[in-house]
């Protein structure tokens, strides 16, 4: 494998590999070198598949060989640990599920696998996939590639960590509370929440239980370019097999292709959550560097949701859906569950009348940088911030404001602390124009620049 090719994007890597430029075992074995060698002290990649793996970049060469194209065919990639691989632990952390192994592949681990993905293994995760943190009793500790004394985030964070340390090109992830988008700010990568129901949850669920998507819950990609999570989305969205017989999705391509098209709006406060003035600056240094390029921004609109009570029904629907089956929890009436979908579908109409006067709404993905490692309980954790103690927990209405509405949103990297931190942006779009926010994060990619290695990678 070249060193063109050892920072490439899947979709790069894709094309050498239907140009017969390198092989997939090629890549297979570079990849799994790297891992060997960077992995250690990061402890991203906790479950390694390497024998099978091998066996799946042989049979994607042959069928190269064969004049066959795929859209990932061949290329090596990293799944979530929350996501079942048929052989692999899925445990989400637990003690208890300790042993636990899959029978069957994930609906969206099948269908990577489908377009010719290479399996590598499995990345940390927090318990429960409740953390912004990636620790769990399992596994251990992941520590993020900039700085290995601070948090990777979480729930994602071991992925986010993979793709910036170079050990692998693509990962698969699940959010509901940030659990993509803050990983992906944290370790400076891309990442795609998808608008809720368009990529099946089945196969994603912990240790051993199965049933309906959770409510909020998504599963989208990971990348180090904003045009890999448009590929891996086009591989993962669509109706699960039972409902395809009735229906198929169709995502709108973007409308607008230049970024002096665009008209958006800058959130850099929050009523609910603090943001640390360096979070903030970075996203009015965008915002200004959009405007010279010629967007319409705006920092105000009247058709902006109710952010605090939006985020008050947020966190009932979160906690409710959080909590089934926790010993202790509180169990919510049926009225009061209505209740709050009711409360949902006001919001969605707001954000929907928004969206006929703006294009995008672009926001902190969190209020704070990659922090340090805290093993105290989370409850009585705090943030500090701009020399403020701050709630732990009440940085969740950043990534909330987009998950409640069942909105997408991309997280995309747009600059550095004065400490060399990264910082990203969440770009939130209209109900069902993933690409759209996709394609935005791509065009601000190209015109300042995206993902950058970490310091001595």
């Amino acid at each position: 494998m070249t060193g063109d090719l050892d920072w490439a994007s899947a979709g790069e890597l894709a094309a050498a590999l239907a140009r017969r430029e390198v092989s997939a075992v090629e890549l297979f074995d570079a990849m799994v070198r790297r891992i060997e060698a960077r992995d250690g002290p990061v402890n991203a990649v906790v479950v390694r598949d390497f024998d099978r793996g091998l066996k799946a970049a042989q049979a994607a060469d042959a069928a190269l060989g064969r004049g066959e194209r795929a859209p990932l065919l061949g290329v090596p990639m990293t799944v979530k640990e929350g996501h079942n691989v048929a052989g692999l632990p899925t445990t989400w952390g637990f003690e208890s599920a300790r042993g636990f192994v899959a029978d069957t592949d994930a609906l969206g681990v099948a269908r990577l696998k489908a377009a010719g993905a290479v399996i590598l293994g499995k990345t940390n995760v927090p318990v429960a996939l409740a953390d912004w943190q990636s620790v769990n009793p399992i596994y251990g500790r992941t520590r993020n590639p900039w700085n290995l004394e601070r948090s990777p985030g979480g729930s994602s964070g071991g992925g986010a960590a993979a793709l910036a340390a170079g050990m692998t090109p693509l990962e698969y992830g699940s959010d509901i509370g940030g659990s993509i988008r803050v990983p992906a700010a944290f370790c400076g990568v891309f990442g795609h929440k998808p608008s809720y129901g368009i990529a099946p949850l089945r196969g994603h669920s912990p240790p051993g239980l199965d049933g309906a998507d959770i409510p909020l819950g998504v599963v989208g990609p990971m990348a180090r370019t904003a045009a890999d999570l448009d590929l891996a989305l086009g591989v993962l969205a669509g109706p699960a097999p039972d409902e395809a017989v009735g229906w198929r999705l169709a995502l709108p391509r973007p409308t607008k292709t230049r970024l002096e098209d665009f008209t958006v709006l800058v959130l850099d406060a929050h009523p609910v959550a603090a943001v640390d003035a360096e979070v903030a600056d970075a996203v009015r240094a965008l915002a200004r560097r959009l405007d010279d390029a010629g967007v319409d921004v705006r920092y105000e609109h009247e058709r902006l949701p109710d952010l605090v009570q939006a985020h008050q029904a947020y966190l009932g629907m979160l906690n409710a859906a959080m909590s089934r089956g926790v010993p202790g929890a509180q169990p919510i009436d049926a009225h009061a569950w209505l209740d709050l979908v009711d409360a949902q579908t006001f919001v969605r109409r707001d954000w929907a009348a928004l969206f006929e006067q703006v294009d995008l709404v672009l926001a902190p993905a969190f209020g704070v940088m990659a922090y340090p490692h805290d093993d105290a309980p989370q409850m009585s954790r705090v943030h500090v911030i701009n020399g403020e103690t701050t709630p732990y927990m009440a940085q969740v209405a950043w990534p909330g404001m987009a998950t409640f509405a069942n909105l997408p949103a991309t997280a995309a990297p747009v600059g550095r602390t004065s400490a060399g931190l990264p910082i990203g942006v969440q770009i939130i779009g209209p109900y069902l124009q993933d690409r759209t926010t996709i394609a935005f994060a791509g065009l601000i990619e190209q015109a300042f620049g995206g993902f950058r290695k970490p310091p001595g990678y």
